[in-house]
């Protein structure tokens, strides 16, 4: 730079009446501006930039230093353009592999966590309890039921909710849409989890076998309420009346028996449930819905009752053929 500044030294300007300097009408100031540029140009192949920082820049690719790494595969580049430019690479590519199930991931991260499926490793421990987790995500979410946090809210009616999945799930609730359809009748659910098991009850599919007594049910929820019967576990307590419960979803349900709180509105009137399951059989009443098929007279019916109450009649007449 002082060889430059010898250079600016120099120069004779010679001014004219309107205050330029002699021959082609340049300043002092566009004389040194230009001055300045030529001189930071690359040593190597000559290309001149308009700043320090982008020669620098420029120069790494003829000293192959290289400062910018991906840390998904510690390949390093000289430029960062050049890094995020290879980093798209990987977020377009699943490039980690499971040998246990054959699914492939984005990150060792994501492979690793997943991985935990298989091993039944739980590294993440609750503080306020035993429970341990396989993901970090997880073991917050579940804090939350300790610490009753609840940070996402509905914006439509305030409630609060412990992870957006449950947020986004409510707020189908204010919506009248629902995408999915039975593809063996009309009827139509805003959650696709509501459609699967309800479609069962057409196909009479039911993948969920019970370990002790080989019993099969169409939903896990289904499963789980009938192996509390082997095990006679009920872990989830009321506080009120301290009446328990085998899963948390059914004590929520007669917690509401306290409260008054109902918060299942059907779509077709302005009927609310406590509820979910009482609000569906109720939608019956609307949609003429009858799931329940007698395999004997082929007679329909809209509640598991009435369809019980009916298959002991023909038990009832069975039994009276037979003794006389």
């Amino acid at each position: 730079m002082q060889i430059v500044q010898n250079i600016l030294n120099a120069v004779v300007f010679v001014s004219d009446e309107s205050g330029n300097s002699c021959g082609d009408g340049e300043t002092a100031s566009t004389s040194k501006q230009r001055l300045t540029a030529q001189t930071l140009s690359c040593i190597t192949c000559g290309k001149t930039f308009s700043s320090q920082r982008r020669l620098e820049t420029h120069e790494r690719k003829h000293t192959e230093q290289k400062l910018f790494t991906c840390t998904r595969c510690d390949i390093s580049f000289p430029t960062l353009q050049e890094k995020k430019l290879h980093s798209q690479e990987h977020r377009d590519k699943k490039h980690f592999h499971c040998e246990e199930c054959g699914n492939h991931f984005r990150s060792k991260s994501n492979l690793d966590s997943h991985q935990r499926i298989h091993t039944g490793e739980k590294p993440h421990k609750c503080p306020h309890c035993e429970k341990g987790f396989g993901r970090i995500t997880h073991l917050k979410r579940h804090v939350r039921i300790h610490t009753n946090e609840r940070p996402y809210e509905c914006s439509q009616c305030g409630k609060g909710f412990r992870d957006s999945g449950c947020l986004k799930s409510h707020q189908k609730i204010h919506s009248e849409e629902k995408l999915y359809q039975c593809s063996h009748c009309d009827k139509r659910f805003r959650h696709k989890f509501q459609l699967i098991p309800h479609e069962r009850m057409h196909t009479g599919v039911k993948p969920y076998l019970c370990s002790h007594c080989g019993k099969s049910f169409s939903t896990p929820s289904s499963i789980s309420v009938h192996q509390a019967v082997h095990t006679g576990e009920k872990p989830h307590q009321c506080s009120v009346c301290e009446k328990s419960f085998s899963r948390l979803d059914i004590l929520l349900n007669h917690q509401r028996t306290h409260t008054g709180e109902k918060l299942h509105k059907c779509s077709q009137c302005d009927r609310i449930f406590a509820r979910l399951d009482v609000l569906r059989i109720h939608e019956r009443v609307h949609t003429g819905e009858k799931p329940y098929h007698c395999s004997i007279c082929g007679e329909r019916f809209s509640q598991l009752g009435s369809y019980k109450t009916h298959q002991k009649k023909h038990a009832e007449e069975q039994t009276a053929l037979e003794s006389s």
